[in-house]
């Protein structure tokens, strides 16, 4: 099996070691796997999808637009 090393803030860290009954590498991996599951996804999504970059923008330019709205009025 490899291994990856990975940095975090000093804070986490100290948290991390309190927590010593936990396996922070299956915890880790299990994000990793999640991660990947989550991007292959999109990207085949993406994949399938006949909408152009521009068209893309559009669309997120109205739901943003959109969004605005709704919170001002909240």
């Amino acid at each position: 099996m490899g291994n990856i090393s990975i940095s975090v803030p000093d804070n986490l860290k100290q948290k991390i070691t309190k927590l010593e009954e936990v396996n922070w590498s299956a915890v880790a991996r299990e994000a990793f796997e999640e991660k990947i599951k989550q991007i292959e996804f999109l990207r085949k999504l993406a994949s399938k999808s006949k909408l152009t970059e521009k068209d893309a923008k559009n669309i997120t330019d109205k739901i943003s637009l959109n969004m605005a709205k709704k919170f001002r009025r909240m």
